[in-house]
C-alpha cells in the first residue's frame, strides 16, 4: 500500500504564494461563482487524473499545489484538516481528499465532478487493458509477466514504507506479524475483517497516541449535519443489507456489487492495502485466476490516478458477470460509493471526532494490521504467481532497487519490467 499520510503542520505548509491564514474564498453553493464551479472542478480534476503518477502520497502533493497554492480554493490549515480526516476513514485517502475539496468548492456536484475527473482516465485505460486480456488471450505474454514482477516490487516497497511508519514500536510490530500469520493461515475475506476489528480493539486497549493537532478553521460547515446523518445511515444499511440480499437473491451482479462495496468500506489506508481483500473476494470464489488478478494489478501501476481504479479492470474481467464496460463501471461505482457516503457523513462531525484519543488509538491498531495483511499478500498471491525462476527474481529485485534507491517513477519501472519480461520470454 501506501505509506501513511501525515499532513504537515499548518505553519510548515504555509507559503507566501497561498492565501493568508483564515482566508477562504466564497465557495458556498449560494455563491455566484458556484454556477460554473462544478465544471471547473471537473476540468482541474481531469487534468490531475491524467498526470498524477506516483501513488497517494504524490497525489496529495499535486492536490496541494493545485487547490491550495494555485487556485486558493481552501487555505493551508483546512487542507491539512481534510487530509487528516481522510487518513482516518476506510477507502482511498487521496481520492477522498479530492472528493472533499470538490464538496468544499461546489457542494455535492463538485464532489462528484472531482471523483469523475480524477478517476476516469485510469479507469478507462484499465478497462481497455482488460479487453486486451480477454479478447487476445495475452495473459501468458512475456511483457504481461513483467507486469506481475513489477507488482512484486511495488507491493514490497509499500510493505517496507508502511512498516517503517505504522509499526514504530514492539506492540505495533507484533500486531503486524500476528495479522500476517493469521491472514496466511486462514485465507478468507471474513478472516481479514476479523483481523482488522480485533486489531482495532487491541489498539484501543494498549496503544498510545500523540496529541491531536489543533486547527483554527472548522470543516463542519460545508455539509449540513442532517445530510451527514442520512449518509451514515445509508452507508450502514447498504453494508449490512447487501449480504442479506445475496442470501435471498442469487444474482452475480448483486454479488459483485456487494464484494466491491465491502472492499471499499473495510480497507483503511487505501491503495495497495485493498489488494488482499480484493484478491480473496474475486479469486477466492473462482471469478478470475491469480494470473489475471496480478497482471491487472501490475498494469494499474503504469497508469496515473487512484489505485482503486484497479476495480474497473477486475469488474471488466470477472466471469460470470456483466464484464466489459458495464462490469467495470459496476465495480468502480461500488468500491468508491462508501467513500462518498463516509465523507458526506463524517465531515460535519470531524471537529469532534479528531479530539477523541480512543478513536486514534484504535486506528493505530488497524493501521498495523493492514501492514500485516499486505505482507501476507506480498507472498500470496503476488510472489507465488509471479516469481517462478531465478530470472524472475532478478527482474523483481532490480525493479525494487529502482523504486527504493534510485527513486525511479513507478510508471517507468513498470514499463522497464514489462520489457524485461518480454526479453526473458524470448531467451
Amino acid at each position: 500500500m501506501n505509506e501513511p499520510i501525515e499532513p504537515d503542520r499548518p505553519d510548515a505548509l504555509a507559503s507566501p504564494e497561498g492565501p493568508s491564514e483564515g482566508e477562504i474564498p466564497d465557495i458556498s453553493p449560494q455563491s455566484p461563482k458556484s454556477r460554473w464551479a462544478a465544471l471547473e472542478v471537473l476540468w482541474v480534476a481531469l487534468r490531475l487524473g491524467l498526470t498524477s503518477f506516483g501513488g497517494p502520497i504524490a497525489h496529495l502533493g499535486y492536490f496541494r499545489e493545485e487547490y491550495v497554492l494555485q487556485r486558493r480554493w481552501l487555505d493551508e490549515t483546512s487542507y491539512a484538516d481534510v487530509v487528516a480526516l481522510c487518513q482516518f476513514l476506510p477507502g482511498p485517502a487521496s481520492s477522498q481528499v479530492g472528493i472533499a475539496v470538490g464538496y468544499i468548492r461546489s457542494g455535492m456536484a463538485g464532489g462528484l465532478a472531482a471523483w469523475i475527473g480524477f478517476t476516469l482516465p485510469s479507469a478507462l485505460a484499465l478497462m481497455l487493458f482488460a479487453y486486451g486480456v480477454e479478447e487476445f488471450d495475452v495473459i501468458d505474454a512475456g511483457w504481461l509477466h513483467g507486469l506481475k514482477l513489477a507488482a512484486v516490487a511495488v507491493v514490497a516497497q509499500a510493505v517496507w514504507g508502511m512498516g517503517r511508519n505504522l509499526a514504530l514500536d514492539r506492540d505495533r510490530a507484533t500486531i503486524v506479524i500476528v495479522a500476517a500469520v493469521a491472514a496466511l493461515a486462514w485465507q478468507s475475506a471474513i478472516m481479514q475483517v476479523l483481523i482488522i476489528l480485533v486489531s482495532g480493539f487491541v489498539g484501543w486497549k494498549i496503544l498510545k497516541v500523540d496529541a491531536v493537532q489543533s486547527s483554527k478553521d472548522s470543516l463542519s460547515t460545508f455539509i449540513p449535519k442532517w445530510m451527514g446523518i442520512v449518509a451514515l445511515v445509508v452507508f450502514f444499511v447498504i453494508l449490512a443489507g447487501l449480504p442479506l440480499a445475496r442470501q435471498l437473491e442469487s444474482s452475480h451482479t448483486l454479488a459483485i456489487f456487494d464484494s466491491f462495496f465491502r472492499s471499499g468500506s473495510l480497507v483503511f489506508g487505501g491503495g495497495h492495502v485493498v489488494l488482499p481483500l480484493l484478491q480473496s473476494e474475486v479469486v477466492g470464489p473462482g471469478w478470475m485466476t491469480n494470473a489475471e488478478f496480478v497482471a491487472g494489478y501490475g498494469a494499474t501501476q503504469a497508469v496515473p490516478g487512484p489505485l482503486f481504479t484497479f476495480s474497473a479492470y477486475l469488474g471488466a474481467v470477472i466471469s460470470p458477470g456483466p464484464q466489459g464496460v458495464v462490469g467495470g463501471g459496476l465495480a468502480l461505482v461500488a468500491i468508491f460509493l462508501p467513500s462518498f457516503l463516509l465523507i458526506t457523513g463524517v465531515l460535519p462531525f470531524w471537529d469532534l471526532l479528531r479530539r477523541r484519543d480512543v478513536f486514534r488509538r484504535a486506528l493505530n491498531g488497524v493501521n498495523a494490521a493492514v501492514v500485516g495483511l499486505l505482507l501476507a499478500a506480498l507472498y500470496n498471491p503476488v510472489w507465488t504467481s509471479a516469481v517462478e525462476t531465478p530470472e524472475d527474481f532478478a527482474l523483481a529485485i532490480s525493479a525494487l532497487g529502482l523504486l527504493m534507491f534510485w527513486k525511479t517513477p513507478p510508471w517507468m519501472v513498470v514499463s522497464l519490467a514489462a520489457g524485461g519480461g518480454a526479453a526473458i520470454a524470448y531467451t
